[in-house]
């Protein structure tokens, strides 16, 4: 499989569509999913341009990795979960929907089944811009 430069997640790099942010720097970009399957899941994206996890050079990875730590304590911060699921799916079989490497970083709850990956109805955008803003409050 070939990069498609014009999957969602490089579209939002390059600001060819919104996306509600939490946080940017020159490698890496994280954003509230759309269609989350909790509340407060977010996404973490390097900018570099490749598939998945296992095309990925392993100083993008670490970057990445580390940027989805920072979010993930914020995430955990602002919110208050009872745990953290950090996801990171490899080619459709095992779940990819949006071929550009990226971390989940899913908010659990106490008796609260997860929504379907990828699906079902998208969010509310100003309660996602609400979220964001209260997790942007508490990066590092």
């Amino acid at each position: 499989m070939t990069y498609d430069p014009d999957n969602l997640f490089a579209k939002m790099v390059r600001g060819e569509i919104p996306c509600v942010k939490v946080y940017e720097d020159n490698n890496t970009l994280s954003f509230m999913d759309i269609f989350p399957q909790s509340r407060g899941h977010t996404l973490v994206i390097p900018k570099q341009a490749d598939i998945d996890l296992l095309h990925t050079d392993d100083e993008v990875v670490a970057q990445t990795m580390c940027i989805t730590k920072k979010i993930a304590r914020a995430v955990d911060a602002a919110i208050k979960p009872e745990g953290i699921m950090i996801a990171q799916f490899n080619r459709e079989a095992a779940g990819q929907t949006v071929f550009h490497l990226h971390f989940h970083i899913i908010p659990r709850y106490e008796g609260q089944a997860l929504n379907r990956h990828g699906g079902g109805s998208p969010a509310d955008t100003q309660e996602l811009e609400n979220l964001a803003e209260e997790i942007r409050k508490h990066l590092d």
